[in-house]
């Protein structure tokens, strides 16, 4: 027999997210906040004793000129994954989300896959016939997640494309790397770094780079790097006040939830990073830099500071966010991935996301704008 599902108050959403160990932001209540071109919505799962036992956060962005919604569960929703029949909370939210209009559904499910060591990525990169993680033998695989895979393809549900996170191609990594933190002291942190972190954290202390916590005033400073970033990675940046609503909506939820970090030397501010935490996992957010004074490792100094500072608040893990799956040497990614692992950081592959049309012709038509953009 299905949940029973319904819109919930803001409150009831925070309640329930406050009882479990760990919740992307993206599930957050204040998500809908940061995304004004979406309208957001708190979604409840209710047992037969009317106990919550699920929650999600759904976006919804209308089509132009038509009253029909994508509706986007970014990293959600929160539910039991582990349970046999995912249809007993799928189906209850798909029939919601068609009488709100939605012609297609997206969702990305929050259970791990595969994990692979620092080490295991090492040995495949130095491997000339391995050109993916997929081809590396996985240290830790979790058997029930292929499951699940099936039983949603069974149900009608794809797997989606990658796209980008903006309009309609909404998005989130498949591959992260993080860095586990429970039961470990810093001193053994430490050691897991690889010799060119622990190098560069020497250069960056030898040198006086000093990194500090920011407010909401040094947004500015940070988007100026970042803007500045953007047109060295060639990538489209997003405007400053969408990190000024996400320090608004995410620090009024609670003070602590988001921390701004920047690196100074000399007066000068050459790197700056901005990081969520939610219970005990503590996300790296959004990073930028200047192309000046790179040999005194700004970025480096950084990310050790939001680290300690993770471990020390009793976090479990320090996530770094998306990584590609590539370990080709002419791939660029490939440098992103070297200095995440480097750090001693597992790379995880999440179940991705999944796509349910409720109206074929609408969502094929999407996908073609799409595939035109």
């Amino acid at each position: 027999m299905s949940h029973r599902l319904k819109a919930i108050t803001r409150e009831e959403h925070l309640r329930f997210v406050a009882s479990r160990p760990s919740v992307s932001p993206l599930q957050l209540p204040a998500w809908g906040e940061v995304k004004p071109d979406w309208q957001a919505e708190s979604l409840g799962w209710f047992d037969d004793g009317g106990r919550l036992v699920g929650v999600g956060l759904v976006l919804l962005r209308p089509l132009p000129k038509l009253r029909r919604f994508l509706a986007y569960l970014p990293e959600g929703p929160v539910i039991d994954w582990d349970a046999a029949d995912p249809d007993r909370w799928l189906d209850p939210m798909l029939a919601y989300l068609r009488k709100r209009g939605a012609f297609s559904v997206k969702m990305g499910p929050p259970v791990v896959v595969r994990r692979w060591s620092a080490e295991a990525v090492k040995a495949g990169i130095s491997d000339p016939r391995v050109r993916r993680l997929e081809d590396v033998p996985p240290t830790a695989e979790e058997p029930g997640a292929r499951a699940l895979a099936e039983r949603l393809r069974r149900s009608g549900w794809r797997r989606a494309e990658p796209g980008g996170e903006d309009g309609f191609a909404a998005g989130q990594p498949r591959h992260v790397c993080q860095l586990p933190l429970a039961g470990r002291s810093l001193e053994q942190v430490q050691n897991g770094l690889g010799q060119q972190w622990r190098r560069n954290i020497r250069k960056a202390e030898k040198a006086g780079v000093k990194v500090v916590q920011g407010d909401y005033e040094d947004l500015g400073a940070f988007h100026e790097l970042y803007t500045e970033t953007a047109e060295r990675d060639r990538f489209a940046p997003r405007p400053l006040p969408y990190f000024q609503r996400m320090w608004t909506a995410l620090t009024a939820e609670d003070p602590d939830r988001m921390r701004l970090y920047l690196a100074h030397h000399d007066g000068e501010v050459l790197a700056a990073a901005t990081m969520l935490t939610v219970g005990d996992h503590v996300w790296y957010s959004y990073g930028a830099s200047t192309a000046r004074k790179r040999e005194v490792q700004p970025s480096t100094a950084l990310q050790w500071r939001m680290i300690r500072d993770s471990h020390e608040r009793g976090a479990r893990v320090y996530d770094f966010r998306g990584i590609g799956d590539t370990l080709d040497e002419d791939d660029p990614l490939l440098g992103l991935l070297r200095f995440k692992t480097g750090a001693g950081g597992e790379a995880v592959e999440y179940l991705g996301e999944w796509d349910r049309p409720l109206n074929r012709v609408l969502h094929k038509a999407l996908q073609l704008y799409l595939s035109r953009r």
